[in-house]
Order: structure tokens, then sequence, then C-alpha cells
């Protein structure tokens, strides 16, 4: 697993074998079972995630209901906004699917930044480019009709139809479940006409 983290890493800057070793003997790697929630709403964390292999999501419960905001699969990182504040989350992050995490905190990241400031530079990219990301993406869910925001899922990130479960990826969508599946059968019907 270290080596997927350091192939990620080096498309942003090249590391030496003491950054390595740096990396290394951190505790960062863990595995984490299907169903098993990371973060729920009300309490406070420090972990910062980095999905190695797997998928997490992101969702709110908003009277009684799950409203999915988002879901991050490999060579995704999530640094929860509780993390950030110091307040205690209004979400949760739970893993769809049998993961596996390079798992850091705030500690881990000044002490690493400190001994090797690329680090900091690194984060500095990686947070812009989130940022950059995140913005299209609302942007286009703001703008876009229901269907369109189902051909730009199947477009840009077909792996999470088969996935992820249909409530869930619906409720991503902004949609019910029947609205998702009637929406399906109507784009299948077009692509045979």
């Amino acid at each position: 697993m270290q080596d997927i983290l350091f192939n990620f890493i080096s498309r942003y800057v090249s590391l030496t074998n003491d950054e390595k070793n740096a990396i290394r003997s951190l505790d960062l790697f863990h595995s984490v079972k299907k169903g098993t929630i990371l973060l729920k709403e009300g309490q406070k964390s420090q972990n910062s995630y980095f999905v190695l292999k797997g998928c997490i999501r992101v969702y709110y419960i908003i009277n009684g209901e799950e409203k999915t905001t988002a879901f991050y699969t490999e060579l995704d990182a999530l640094t929860p906004h509780c993390v950030v504040s110091k307040a205690p989350s209004q979400y949760y992050i739970s893993c769809i699917e049998d993961t596996i995490l390079a798992v850091s905190n705030a500690d881990m990241e000044a002490e690493i930044n400190c001994n090797f400031p690329k680090f900091e530079s690194l984060c500095r990219m990686l947070s812009e480019e989130l940022l950059a990301k995140q913005r299209i993406d609302f942007d286009e869910f703001k703008t876009s009709s229901p269907e369109q925001r189902y051909l730009n899922l199947v477009q840009k990130r077909p792996d999470l139809i088969q996935r992820v479960p249909q409530h869930q990826l619906a409720s991503y969508l902004g949609i019910k479940p029947q609205s998702l599946s009637r929406l399906r059968a109507r784009i299948l019907e077009k692509s045979k006409a």
C-alpha cells in the first residue's frame, strides 16, 4: 500500500529515501471493514483520510433521512471540516466497501512538514487542486438537471454506478431512488431510439 501512496506523491514532488522512511515510520495504513463509521455527527476528530483502496461516503441525516454529499475512492483525500474548525462534525463518514486508508492527524502532519518542508508545498498543491475540483462539482450540480447530473456521473465516475447502492447514488444526485430508476429507464430508451 505504501507504493500506491509513494506513486501518488511522486506526481507532485520527488521523495528521498529519508522522506520515504519518515512516512513508513508513521502508523498510517489502516484496513477498515465495510459499514464502519469513521466519523459521526457531533464527534470531534483530528483524522484526515487518503483512500488507497475502497470507497467512503460523506452524508448528513436530515429529518431521519440520509443525504449523501460525497464519495471518496482510490487516491482521493478527505480532511473533515471538523478537523480544521475544531468543532463537532455536522456529518457522518462511513465505508461503503472494505477500505484501506492512510490516516493522519494534525500532529503527524506538523512533524513531517517541519522535518521535510516539501510536504507542506505538497499539501498546498493538493488543497488547491481539491478546492478547484469541488468548485467545479458544486457549480455543475447547481446548474444541471438530475438527468445531466447522472450523465456527468456516468462519464466522470462510472465506477460509482456499480460500487454504490442505488439509494445512496440517488441521494447524491439529489433525487429519490424511484426517480433514479425512471431516469435510467428514460436514458436507456433514448439510447435505443
